[in-house]
């Protein structure tokens, strides 16, 4: 996918940088060494703290942030929903209070388009409301109607800011979002209509937030041939290994979780093996590295027994060995999706890939 900041290679999993960077000490050089092809911001975050409009003066997120590729803020939308006791829904937009200091905000399409505008990301979500997936019919029903009336605001709102001169980035582009919890028959009927909308992208979101596995694989197949083949498709918020090369082979091309960096801070890691514990005492003297053969920065230089020593001790660097090896072994993983594509084995990559990490060590 070409963008204004440089070319996406996809499947690809997008590092989840909420607040302009990635929980655990990393750096814009350490995205660079582990292979990010993408940075993933959020909008309600960095509309309450440090503003969107102080990051606009200060030149936009990426000269604030010092990262020369794309990023992709996401609209807001997921985080004023989360808000329950905080927030009230209406059609111009929905009225909640700030998680951090409680002061009243209003954001609807258009304010949230303009922040994402100020913010100069790459990739701008439309603002949608994302019901829960145990909704009732109805109300998923009129949730979804009023998230595609929303749409076309944001559409709107999103050409006339990227036709004014003070704008950053004035090749800003779109992705919809179709939601409808696990009625596939709204999620059809959704997918069909933003189709038409001819956005830059489509998003599939709402799920993850409860449903099981086998549903949400469910909800992909049946939706995703309803969405333009032409242009990327993202499952939002999505997900582990396993979840991620079941998307891939039902025609997802871009993810991103907090999974990796969570996990890392809490000393899990990911391997072709499975997922290790490194409080676990068993590696108390253990000094292979997380992964033989791994090339991330801390494969490269340290052991499991001294990495368990530092999270044992609350260092930092334990923390940040984690996030780095994890976010390593994820858009590691989706190179070799991406060649498994090209040589026409997915199903065999597939299949070895969920083998080896269910065997465990």
């Amino acid at each position: 996918m070409e963008t204004v900041h440089g070319t996406i290679q996809t499947p690809v999993f997008m590092n989840v940088g909420t607040v302009a960077a990635i929980k655990g000490a990393v750096s814009t050089d350490d995205l660079h060494d582990i292979g990010t092809q993408v940075q993933l911001s959020n909008t309600y975050h960095l509309h309450v703290r440090t503003g969107d409009k102080t990051i606009k003066e200060l030149g936009g997120l990426h000269k604030f942030m010092v990262w020369d590729r794309p990023i992709l803020t996401d609209s807001g939308g997921f985080q004023v929903f989360s808000l329950r006791g905080l927030r009230k829904i209406k059609e111009e937009g929905v009225y909640f209070q700030s998680h951090i200091d409680g002061h009243k905000i209003f954001m609807g399409p258009e304010e949230s388009m303009q922040i994402q505008s100020n913010l100069g990301s790459t990739i701008a979500m439309a603002f949608d409301e994302c019901p829960s997936s145990k909704a009732d019919r109805k109300y998923v029903t009129d949730s979804v109607n009023r998230t595609t009336r929303w749409l076309a605001r944001c559409k709107t709102e999103m050409a006339r800011l990227n036709g004014l001169e003070d704008t950053i980035n004035k090749n800003q582009l779109l992705f919809g979002i179709n939601q409808g919890a696990i009625y596939e028959d709204i999620r059809i009927e959704h997918a069909k209509r933003i189709a038409e909308m001819d956005l830059d992208g489509y998003a599939v979101g709402g799920l993850a937030v409860g449903e099981s596995h086998e549903e949400m694989y469910h909800i992909l197949e049946e939706t995703v041939p309803y969405l333009p083949q032409d242009k990327p498709t993202y499952l939002m918020g999505v997900g582990t290994p396993a979840n991620i090369l079941e998307g891939v082979e039902r025609g997802i091309d871009f993810f991103d979780c907090v999974y990796p960096s969570r996990n890392g801070r809490h000393g899990h890691v990911y391997t072709d093996h499975g997922k290790l514990n490194l409080f676990n005492q068993k590696y108390e003297k253990d000094m292979r590295p997380i992964e033989e053969g791994c090339g991330c920065p801390a494969c490269r230089t340290y052991s499991r027994a001294y990495i368990r020593h530092l999270l044992k001790a609350k260092e930092m660097l334990g923390m940040r060995l984690c996030v780095l090896h994890n976010l390593y072994f994820y858009n590691h993983m989706m190179e070799e999706i991406r060649d498994a594509l090209d040589a026409g084995d997915f199903a065999g990559y597939k299949k070895r890939k969920l083998e080896g990490m269910e065997a465990g060590e």
